[in-house]
């Protein structure tokens, strides 16, 4: 709720500060004393156009600060949070809005800097203004269906839900329609690259294979000399090894006869171990190293076959088997694309009956709601003066293109004002304190959660008096046991039923003329309402008269 407005250099206003409680608030005074400033100045911290005339004649800017007490999880925090403002929680919400006498604005929410357009988005979580003119809250008919929903107690998840999935199985049907058409565009070339592919028969790691056998094989060329040479060293009855082995046989038989020859006999053979393990690895060597003319011709020519596949269609060698799987897919799909469209064209029209028979569950439950919203609102128009007008919820079928997750239906609130006029929107043919009235009616009879949880009403008694005024009085009295009332009246029925009364009056020092605002205490609030009463001049009659209205609210 709005907790706290201060105001400084709008207009009349050079400096006020008010707080505000829960409850119906009263803001009274005489015709021209400035209570529509105070709405003007609470509209510029809710986004409204900033017009320089606003600022006081003599300042350089005029500063309006809202502040409003919210619970943690209001739909602000998630709006601020997309807009990358923070709110701390626990805190209340401050919104700032300067405007400068040169035409400049800026707007900061919690210390942060904003946008006016944020301050818009922010305004119908935060507080609703039915005044003469008004035509957002109840008079937008965008927002009449989930009015009526709240109302009626209406669950629009499992249609949300339905609708998902029926547009998901339209995504995927129009997906493989269009991969279908592009591919049987595709499929000569598909055909003659799939057959390619399939007749070269890449291999993973093949390219790698075949790279190191072709280097292996040409630094077997370049070493075979060297390498034979070191094998005619090593092998044969005249080799070093076998050498080693005949010096190792003669050595062990003396060796016996001294201590030093067994340990020469064991280095000589160690030296026999390795000497072996050299020519075996000399001869893996030799083995690895090969050079076969015809096998690094065949290796030098597979290699060539692969690296120009994968030239042609811009893959690494090592990716042919995939992409030969992939296009073979492709190719199976138009093979068999007639049967798969079959199937996820009934998947869709399932999908599609689904919402269809949630939605209808929907229209009637809305209609159901309907009647009773007609007839709760049909109950207040009489005492509020209004018995000749007539009030109705349409709720008719939107095009098949409009359906959505709210389900099928057009919901509007209509009004006639007299017997045998059509029907049309609140807005259209209602004058402005009939509007006021009807908004109130509706308000009641909906008595809705989740809107914004301040309300204000600006002169909803106009022209109306007596048993109309205190029946409007006695409907925002109950209307404030579940949000937050703010009413400029210049009804003394309406002021009486008040918990909180503020004074807006006019004062001049002889040269400037300036606005305040002045909050009541019992004494205060009898004699204002007495003058609401009788006129300038205030009489005993009327403070009698202020007394047993206030006691009787």
């Amino acid at each position: 709720m709005l907790t706290a407005l201060s105001i400084r250099d709008v207009v009349l206003i050079e400096a006020l500060d008010l707080d505000f409680a829960s409850g119906l608030g009263a803001l009274t005074g005489e015709t021209g004393a400035g209570k529509s400033i105070l709405l003007d100045a609470l509209g510029l911290a809710l986004g409204a156009r900033a017009d320089s005339g606003l600022v006081r004649r003599g300042a350089t800017q005029a500063v309006v600060t809202a502040s409003f007490d919210l619970p943690d999880d209001h739909a602000t925090a998630e709006l601020l949070s997309e807009n990358g403002l923070s709110a701390e929680p626990g805190e209340p919400l401050v919104i700032r809005r300067i405007v400068k006498a040169d035409g400049g604005s800026r707007a900061t929410v919690n210390d942060q800097a904003a946008s006016a357009t944020l301050l818009k988005e922010l305004a119908p979580y935060l507080v609703e203004i039915h005044g003469q003119h008004d035509d957002r809250g109840l008079l937008n008919p965008r927002g009449h269906r989930a009015l009526l929903d709240i109302f009626g107690r209406i669950d629009a998840g499992i249609a949300a839900t339905a609708h998902r999935d029926w547009r998901a199985a339209e995504e995927r049907l129009e997906q493989a329609r269009n991969e279908l058409e592009t591919a049987a565009r595709d499929r000569e070339w598909l055909e003659h690259a799939v057959a390619e592919l399939t007749a070269l028969g890449a291999e993973p790691g093949e390219e790698e294979t075949l790279s190191t056998a072709r280097a292996d094989m040409q630094k077997g060329a370049r070493l075979a000399e060297d390498l034979t040479a070191v094998s005619h060293h090593l092998e044969g009855s005249d080799g070093g090894a076998a050498q080693l082995r005949q010096a190792a046989r003669r050595l062990d038989r003396i060796a016996g006869e001294h201590p030093l020859l067994v340990d020469a006999l064991a280095a000589l053979d160690r030296a026999v171990i390795e000497a072996t393990e050299a020519e075996d690895r000399l001869a893996a060597a030799q083995d690895a190293l090969a050079f076969d003319p015809q096998r690094l011709e065949d290796a030098e020519t597979r290699l060539f076959e692969l690296r120009a596949m994968a030239r042609k269609h811009r893959v690494e060698p090592d990716a042919l088997p995939t992409l030969a799987a992939e296009l073979s897919e492709r190719l199976g799909r138009i093979e068999a694309g007639g049967e798969g469209l079959a199937k996820l064209e009934a998947e869709m029209a399932a999908a599609r009956a689904a919402y269809a028979t949630a939605a209808a569950a929907l229209s009637e439950a809305r209609t159901a709601a309907a009647a009773r919203l007609d007839t709760a609102v049909a109950s207040e128009l009489a005492p509020l003066k209004l018995d000749a007008a007539r009030f109705r919820t349409v709720v008719e079928p939107l095009p098949e293109a409009q359906w959505g997750p709210s389900g099928r239906d057009r919901v509007e609130f209509e009004i006639s004002t007299n017997p045998g006029a059509p029907f049309a929107a609140m807005i259209k043919i209602a004058s402005g304190g009939e509007l006021s009235r009807f908004i109130l009616a509706l308000k009641v009879a909906l008595a809705e959660e989740g809107g914004a949880r301040t309300m204000i009403f600006d002169e909803i008694d106009r022209g109306v008096g007596g048993a109309v005024a205190s029946a409007i009085g006695e409907r925002l009295a109950r209307l404030a046991r579940q949000a937050q009332l703010l009413v400029v009246t210049h009804s003394p029925q309406v002021a009486a039923r008040a918990d909180s009364h503020w004074l807006i009056a006019k004062s001049h020092d002889g040269t400037v003329t300036r606005t305040g605002v002045t909050a009541l205490d019992a004494a205060e609030r009898r004699e204002e309402i007495a003058r609401m009463l009788s006129g300038a001049a205030v009489t005993d009659e009327a403070r009698a008269q202020a007394a047993r209205l206030l006691e009787a609210a």
